[in-house]
């Protein structure tokens, strides 16, 4: 299900290949965020173009609309949305706790206000993995709560304590269930069957991190995502809880750092052993003017780039090199969508190819060069 073919010398960066029903993955990998079962701004195609081995699906949105049962009758997430490569699904716990005004987690699950109509609404374990078999994702996250940063010691090891009860719940389900990606009936193998990743938690205390991590790793999923980061901690503490956790973690599984990050944070979790990145970064990014640049990132709604007839990167993909930076400005001024589409593709872009090079730095055992000159280069304009 996952092999691991090589690793880096000179840090804990390693490539392998992960087997899903729609394709292997080969890592480490950055996965666009399609929250409404869309790539905001781009078509499948232009997606599939950049590179993009696979894509994230968002439980929680989708379950309120158009909900899982409309998806199934549909054909899955994969025919209704015309991306027949792997896509990831989510549990709903990160959306619960981030836009239910209203929420009240207990043993069962969490009892919220709809964000979209105010109608209340349970998310458990068994109801996540419920819509994430109905979707036919090929990898479903099991349902967690994400503690806030800070919280206290006392919130941080109950709340972690109450992840590894529900991810015991979300795996006795799908056993009962036998659920399978792509909509069959019955599946067997790796090959064929929905994966499970458990999610670490514990928040900043190490102690918790490594306790969550074991305990879900003795339950045997088919990875493990490190979540909770990202979530407003200052960076030192995301990297402490990569840490904190990676040790634990078995060498012969995927690794995913959930909601991460920039150019630079990405490879700097690379180095420290992790194989699987999302985050809405790069198109959000887009959406207000922003492009990434091998010279760290730049805003083109600045009055400088009026007249700057320089393509965005001096290593653009082709279909960007024709555009200018004036034109491109010139359009966000505007108001045309062409910007965002354009900005989206290139940011994308600037990322995959990120990830696609680091995996080429591993093969040739050289990565820890790779990220030295890279990050050097990147910061050097905000120094």
């Amino acid at each position: 299900m996952f092999k691991l073919l090589c690793t880096d010398s000179g840090s804990k960066a390693r490539n392998g290949v992960l087997t899903t029903p729609h394709g292997d993955i080969q890592t480490p990998i950055f996965m666009p965020v399609g929250t409404q079962a869309s790539v905001k701004t781009l078509h499948p195609e232009e997606v599939e173009e950049l590179g993009a081995q696979v894509i994230l699906g968002n439980t929680y949105h989708l379950w309120l609309r158009p909900g899982h049962e409309t998806i199934r009758e549909l054909g899955g997430l994969h025919k209704f949305s015309a991306w027949d490569k792997p896509i990831l699904t989510d549990s709903g716990g990160f959306q619960v706790w981030s836009l239910a005004k209203l929420r009240k987690i207990s043993e069962e699950g969490v009892n919220f206000q709809n964000h979209l109509d105010g109608s209340k609404m349970m998310l458990s374990p068994e109801v996540s993995m419920e819509i994430q078999s109905a979707l036919g994702s090929d990898i479903a996250m099991l349902f967690d709560e994400c503690p806030p940063y800070p919280c206290d010691r006392a919130y941080a090891e109950s709340s972690t304590d109450l992840t590894t009860r529900w991810a015991a719940r979300c795996k006795k389900w799908h056993e009962e269930h036998s659920p399978a990606a792509g909509g069959l009936e019955k599946a067997r193998s790796a090959a064929e069957r929905q994966l499970q990743f458990g999610i670490v938690q514990g928040s900043v205390y190490a102690d918790l991190r490594e306790k969550s991590a074991k305990a879900l790793t003795d339950l045997d999923f088919d990875g493990y995502a490190i979540g909770g980061v990202s979530v407003g901690e200052p960076e030192e503490e995301m990297f402490r809880a990569i840490d904190n956790a990676v040790p634990f973690l078995p060498e012969t599984k995927p690794r995913y750092a959930m909601g991460l990050g920039t150019p630079p944070q990405i490879l700097e979790m690379i180095g420290r052993g992790v194989d699987m990145f999302d985050c809405v970064h790069p198109t959000r990014c887009a959406r207000h003017g922003q492009a990434f640049t091998e010279d760290g990132p730049i805003n083109l709604k600045n009055e400088k780039f009026a007249k700057d007839p320089l393509p965005l990167t001096e290593n653009c993909h082709p279909h960007l090199a024709k555009f200018s930076r004036a034109y491109i400005r010139h359009l966000l001024k505007a108001g045309e969508i062409l910007a965002l589409r354009l900005l989206s593709f290139h940011n994308l872009h600037f990322y995959l190819s990120l990830t696609a090079q680091a995996r080429q730095a591993i093969a040739e055992d050289r990565f820890t060069e790779f990220k030295t000159e890279f990050t050097k280069r990147y910061n050097a304009k905000q120094a």
